[in-house]
């Protein structure tokens, strides 16, 4: 186990590995100057080397233009000046999430809109798959042009492998590959066995969040979002579920199932439960936000807390226990579907109780796509 990785386990709570592992790259760079240049050369960003100034900061904040709804925040900016001109570069980095809240797009915006810069790249790199096609055809098409790359993390492993000599390097090669960073286009034998259980799986899943858990969830919320959008919630957020929303323009939600589907290590189980999330520009977001801090202070051992005291961010709260308790039952199924009708019983009780002032007014100008897509893009609490 690296020291990286000792270090990230003792944050309680969620662990920011996103957050952290940016820290550590961007200080790496920061004394290492010359392999980052070398880096940038050999996926083609840029091609100048003569720069005298290299300057690195992480978790840049910038005010919002004009035409956005928010502020944004970059994990690495990277100013390059030679004393003549400087190139400006943007890195937004994901292991286990995508792009949320329309951040490249912003970022393609400010970038553009910035004075005094020569080159204005944004870099987007990934562990998993995720291409971005419009936000390269956008960045395009800005005035000035923005020049949109994308990398995955095992090419900078690979880059790391050959180029980074001293300890650091081979502690971060080590957290790497703990984090499922170093894949590349070839299959493990985990892979296969998922692909040959995937349909068994994903049956169990349906067969436990249909029938009688289906019907008492729309009886308490109104109605149910699942097929197709669910499958895309696998994708896009890491948990198959039903789901519903609460308040209008996808503000206030809720949704039932199994979450932390794709795990960044292969010994910790995935949850099932419901949870129940505020957007960060919600008009009422300032009482959900106390209703839900009620909830945990008058009900600590059953509800878990999820960013209420960040923003801007989602914030919920969440009913959950862990898959690994269900394992011993002989009726696994049984279990499961009893554990999500108490679930749906008990959201609907602190509903009732805590944010009674909601409308019940559900928009449905909207296709259950566009809902699918907003939920999906931004909503990773669990």
């Amino acid at each position: 186990m690296s020291l990286f990785t000792n270090l990230l386990n003792l944050h309680s709570g969620s662990k920011p590995l996103e957050d952290f592992f940016t820290e550590i790259v961007a200080y790496f760079f920061s004394i290492h100057q010359d392999l980052l240049i070398a880096w940038l050369q050999q996926n083609l960003i840029i091609s100048d080397e003569s720069y005298s100034r290299i300057t690195i900061t992480t978790q840049k904040e910038h005010q919002g233009l004009e035409s956005h709804t928010t502020d944004s925040r970059f994990d690495i900016l990277i100013e390059l000046s030679n004393g003549l001109y400087t190139d400006v570069i943007i890195i937004e980095s994901k292991i286990g999430s995508t792009d949320g809240n329309n951040a490249l797009k912003r970022y393609v915006d400010i970038l553009s809109s910035l004075p005094n810069v020569n080159q204005r790249i944004l870099l987007y790199i990934t562990r998993n798959y995720d291409p971005q096609k419009e936000i390269k055809t956008s960045a395009s098409k800005q005035k000035p042009i923005v020049n949109f790359h994308q990398l995955r993390w095992y090419q900078f492993y690979s880059f790391l492998a050959k180029y980074g000599s001293d300890t650091l390097a081979q502690e971060i090669l080590t957290f790497m590959r703990t984090n499922q960073m170093v894949d590349k286009n070839q299959f493990s034998s985990i892979d296969l066995l998922t692909m040959m259980n995937f349909n068994k799986t994903l049956n169990f899943m349906q067969a436990t969040l249909s029938e009688t858990v289906e019907v008492e969830f729309r009886n308490a919320f109104g109605r149910v979002i699942k097929g197709s959008p669910s499958m895309t919630q696998w994708t896009w957020g890491s948990r198959y579920i039903i789901y519903t929303f609460l308040a209008p323009k996808w503000n206030f939600w809720c949704g039932l199932g199994y979450f932390s589907l794709n795990s960044d290590d292969l010994t910790s189980y995935p949850y099932i439960g419901i949870c129940l999330e505020v957007s960060p520009t919600f008009i009422n977001r300032e009482k959900i936000i106390k209703g839900m801090k009620d909830i945990i202070n008058d009900k600590p051992e059953i509800w878990t807390p999820r960013n209420l005291t960040v923003t801007p961010s989602w914030s919920g709260i969440v009913y959950r226990k862990s898959l690994q308790e269900f394992l011993a039952y002989e009726d696994q199924s049984h279990h499961i579907k009893n554990f999500f009708l108490e679930s749906i019983k008990e959201l609907k009780t602190v509903k009732e109780q805590y944010f009674n002032f909601i409308s019940k007014d559900v928009s449905t100008e909207e296709s259950i796509e566009e809902e699918m897509g907003i939920v999906g893009d931004r909503l990773t609490l669990i």
